[in-house]
């Protein structure tokens, strides 16, 4: 149920000293208020933070966090999970997640905790080849929420392959079996984290008006070969001569990304639709087919959801609400035409992971979540994204707004 308080000065007390309990402050002298405002001397000092401790840091383990779980109500509080539900309207509202991981356990929990809220659900699938250890951990944590599990069947994954799809569609499955009646589902990866709260999150949803958020173009020149041909998959993707038969829809393939905002009624559809069990049959050869599955099915006539696959309705990266990434080769001076400023962070295979001088431009953005954040990169980037999103989810505005310093 959501906190609601008499209009009584101790009931005004107790919200008070709730509200306090539950922010997330960050344990440096950086001023995160600063930060997220672009502020150029509070950015140079995170940086500056960032290059003398990066080599010093120690990242929590799995053994901590199977420690720290020993004790669910314990863990919870101290790792300032949220308790309580912020409003009626966003108890009304719950949201599904899909989060896949492979690895960082302490990135995991930090992920969880920033889009964590009682009302929600979420199925966490691991790489079924990831250590033993590193599931145990995410179990230890899972286990600790009624909301919060690890998804039945767990993937083999592959960069590029068909088991990114099937993790999708395990815990699509499973969140469809559960007890809440969520009404979005989005997905994520470890490396990414939400730049908007759940209270701007339900809003920005509510406006979709049961419409999906995906990434969806005719397919440049250069990707068409991902499902014109079939492919050998073994431990890596080869492309062979083979030419695949044609696709067993009525449209074209189209091109996107592997990441998604869609409804309740999209997921049961794909599970219902003997055309769309054919078509995602007859994609499992292809690379990379998360790039062109959820972009083609959201085009589909008859998707719940979806647009008319005419190019008016295309959407790109820009448009969707999914989850941003900084490409290197869309970056520069957006006055002369750069689709995005450079990266303040650094570059890992072409896309940008961000750093505190990003905060700024992130936050003006209307997309949901943001990809990639390493802490041994930038860790005050992502505490102070922490820090700032947990106030506005507790005070419903930026912290300079009221005068919190973070230090």
């Amino acid at each position: 149920m959501s906190v609601e308080f008499e209009d009584h000065p101790r009931s005004k007390y107790l919200q008070r000293k709730l509200l306090k309990s539950s922010l997330i402050r960050t344990p440096v002298n950086i001023n995160c208020s600063k930060v997220v405002e672009g502020d150029s001397v509070a950015v140079t000092l995170a940086h500056m933070y960032n290059l003398n401790i990066k080599s010093k840091r120690v990242q929590l383990t799995e053994r901590d966090y199977m420690n720290f779980t020993e004790d669910c109500e314990n863990y919870k509080v101290k790792r300032n999970f949220l308790s309580f539900v912020m409003s009626k309207e966003e108890e009304d509202y719950p949201i599904a997640y899909s989060i896949v991981i492979q690895d960082n356990i302490e990135m995991f929990e930090r992920l969880l905790r920033s889009i964590y809220t009682p009302q929600n659900i979420y199925c966490v699938h691991v790489d079924d080849k990831a250590p033993n250890i590193f599931k145990q951990a995410v179990k230890a944590i899972t286990s600790c929420f009624g909301n919060v599990f690890m998804a039945t069947k767990l993937e083999d994954m592959i960069h590029a392959l068909w088991s990114r799809v099937q993790a999708d569609l395990n815990c699509m499955k499973d969140l469809l079996d559960s007890n809440i009646k969520w009404v979005y589902l989005l997905n994520a990866c470890g490396s990414d984290f939400p730049i908007k709260t759940n209270a701007e999150i339900v809003n920005t949803l509510k406006v979709l008006n049961g419409k999906n958020s995906v990434e969806s173009i005719r397919p440049p020149e250069d990707k068409m070969s991902r499902w014109f041909f079939h492919y050998e998959i073994g431990t890596s993707v080869v492309r062979t001569n083979y030419k695949k038969t044609i696709p067993p829809i009525s449209i074209p393939i189209f091109y996107g990304s592997g990441y998604f905002v869609v409804t309740r009624q999209f997921v049961k559809h794909i599970f219902a639709s003997t055309q769309i069990h054919h078509f995602l049959h007859w994609a499992k050869d292809t690379y990379s087919p998360n790039e062109h599955i959820w972009a083609t099915l959201n085009r589909l006539p008859g998707v719940p959801g979806s647009l008319p696959h005419n190019s008016k309705y295309d959407i790109t990266d820009a448009i969707s609400i999914a989850r941003l990434v900084k490409w290197e080769f869309y970056e520069g001076d957006v006055n002369k035409g750069a689709q995005y400023p450079s990266c303040k962070g650094t570059h890992q295979q072409n896309v940008c992971i961000f750093g505190s001088g990003d905060l700024h431009w992130l936050l003006q953005q209307q997309h949901l979540l943001a990809g990639k954040f390493d802490p041994m990169v930038d860790n005050i980037a992502i505490q102070c994204l922490e820090e700032t999103l947990r106030y506005k989810t507790l005070y419903g505005n930026v912290m300079s707004v009221y005068g919190y310093s973070g230090a």
